[in-house]
């Protein structure tokens, strides 16, 4: 297999689409690791990217099972439900109920920090990443296999994946952390996939690449706007030397 060059680029592609569908999931271990105290982030940061990884070479490891997900259950509102379906149902749900709480604190301002800062525990944050972990994972390990047959490569793409996002998770983190606006935005992605991951279990796909262009067109913007607020600060602390 190491000599074969569709090999290599089945496995190069693969790797790529792993780091952009795992996106999601850095921006959300950012913003729940962001409750614990400084010195426990890297930590917590670093487990949930583990175990991201772990829950998908499991996967991997049962994909008689995963193939079995697909299978209907029930029906409901004239479409079939299948397990898969209530996972990402289940995941998009949760996913906007966070979102939604985080922004609530957020808008809350010191008052909204302290009382998250008194709740969060390491544990509770870990137990949280394990359940989106669960979503994230499905939808990839899903994706991999539509478009590699080779359970070798899937698995080498799995780990090289995360350990590069391992390697990008604590600058992405900081960045998010210390910018309240881009955090309010990274909060309203979540909020835009968890509906995404509700319509995907209803049969209503949406494209990624969609989604992806408006969150890099978003951040572009917020990027541009953070850039033109500190020209102005900067012409304002000059203004009475004039």
């Amino acid at each position: 297999m190491l000599t074969d060059p569709q090999v290599w680029l089945a496995f190069v592609t693969l790797t790529a689409l792993e780091l952009v569908l795992g996106i999601d999931n850095v921006i959300f271990i950012s913003i729940l690791v962001d409750k614990l105290q400084p010195g426990r982030r890297e930590l917590a940061r670093r487990v949930g990217l583990c175990l991201a990884m772990f829950m998908r070479i499991a996967l991997l490891a049962v994909l008689s099972w995963l193939v079995g997900l697909t299978a209907p259950l029930f029906a409901l509102l004239d479409h079939e439900i299948s397990g898969r379906d209530l996972i990402l149902i289940a995941g998009g749900l949760f996913l906007i109920y966070k979102s939604t709480v985080e922004i609530h604190q957020l808008l809350e301002g010191e008052e909204g920090a302290a009382s998250t800062a008194v709740r969060a525990t390491f544990a509770a944050v870990i137990g949280q990443i394990v359940i989106i972990d669960l979503v994230f994972s499905l939808d990839s390990i899903v994706t991999a296999v539509g478009m590699v047959s080779e359970l070798e490569v899937m698995i080498a793409a799995v780990i090289v994946s995360v350990l590069l996002m391992m390697a990008f998770a604590g600058a992405i983190g900081r960045f998010i952390s210390g910018r309240p606006t881009i955090k309010m935005l990274a909060l309203a992605f979540l909020f835009m996939i968890g509906l995404v991951l509700i319509a995907d279990g209803f049969d209503h796909h949406v494209p990624r690449g969609y989604i992806y262009f408006a969150m890099a067109f978003s951040v572009l913007v917020e990027m541009l706007n953070t850039r033109l607020r500190g020209k102005r600060d900067a012409v304002r602390l000059h203004e009475p030397y004039r």
